[in-house]
This record gives C-alpha cells, sequence and structure tokens, in this order.
C-alpha cells in the first residue's frame, strides 16, 4: 500500500483545500458529462465553497500528504460510534495511484471507535461508486432523488433543488 499520511488542516491552507476539492469534484463530473454538465451547485462548481465550508466547520480536516506533496483532502465527522465521511478527495493528477485507497485505511485506523461508517456520493461519479463498493467495502443504502429526498439536506426534493437529486447513501458496519 501506498504510504501517505493525514494531516490536520491548517488554517493558512484552507483556501487551497477548497479549490483542490473543487477541482477534484469538477473533474469528475466533466469526466461523465464534459463542460454540458447542469450539477452545479453554484457558478462552474459541482461541490459549492459553502457545502465544503460546512463540512470543513463541523468535522475534522485532513490532507492527505504523499512524499511531502498534498494530493488530496479529507472531512469526517464522528458522533459516537458513528463516522460520516463528508469529503474525500483525490488530486485528479494523483489518481489511480491508491492514494483515496490508503487515505481510507488510514481513517479507519485513527477512528477505531466508529462501527458504522456513512457517506454519500453522487450517482454520476462512477468511479466514486466503484471505489467505496469494490474497494472500501461500503454498501449502498438508499438513492435520494425526487421522489425520495435526503431528510438531511434542507430543502431537498424541493422546487429547483438538483443538488441533492441522486445521491447515493452508503454505508460500511466495521467488523472488529
Amino acid at each position: 500500500m501506498v504510504d501517505i499520511s493525514l494531516a490536520p488542516l491548517q488554517a493558512d491552507d484552507r483556501e487551497q483545500f477548497i479549490s483542490d476539492n473543487q477541482e477534484a469534484f469538477l473533474y469528475g463530473a466533466t469526466q461523465e458529462f464534459g463542460m454540458r454538465d447542469d450539477h452545479f451547485e453554484e457558478d462552474g462548481q459541482i461541490i459549492s465553497r459553502e457545502t465544503i465550508e460546512r463540512s470543513i466547520d463541523g468535522g475534522e480536516a485532513y490532507r492527505i500528504v504523499l512524499d511531502d506533496q498534498k494530493v488530496g483532502g479529507a472531512v469526517v465527522k464522528i458522533e459516537e460510534d458513528h463516522g460520516e465521511l463528508e469529503l474525500l478527495f483525490v488530486s485528479p493528477q494523483a489518481h489511480s495511484k491508491g492514494i483515496g485507497y490508503a487515505a481510507w485505511c488510514e481513517i479507519e485506523r485513527m477512528y477505531p471507535e466508529v462501527k458504522v461508517w456513512g457517506l454519500v456520493t453522487p450517482y454520476f461519479e462512477t468511479r466514486n461508486i466503484h471505489f467505496y463498493v469494490n474497494r472500501c467495502g461500503f454498501h449502498i443504502v438508499e438513492f435520494f432523488n425526487s421522489h425520495h429526498p435526503d431528510p438531511n439536506e434542507p430543502d431537498a426534493g424541493g422546487e429547483g433543488d438538483e443538488g441533492a437529486d441522486g445521491m447515493f447513501r452508503f454505508e460500511k458496519v466495521m467488523q472488529r
């Protein structure tokens, strides 16, 4: 396995973290849809600054570091024995090197008290779906859409709310 580390996000790196996260999500969407994508949360971005900031402020944010280079990031939110993977991204230039999987393994190691992990990812992120199901051992447990809105999203399923439409909910029950 590739040798990465997770370093707590520093205040002076917050802007770059947000930018890197948006770049990674935009890359996935344009790979799927090209530049005709209509899944933007804000002008030109698949994931809004507000969404990223809310995740950072509500959880523990880390930089994924490989050979002294920041190659991605993650945000987790822990509540007793339940963990939520709010964000996990790897720079598109560093894809397919095992970095995401190594980061996920490190997160599991860092939080042994978590019995159930959860996360949500868009239906079009087939690379993510493969990664979470086939590499990390998650199971799809729910599909949020206009007929079944996410109860945790404000105004989910409301008029003009494409952001919550087409999201898979995953869970992983830890076997320790």
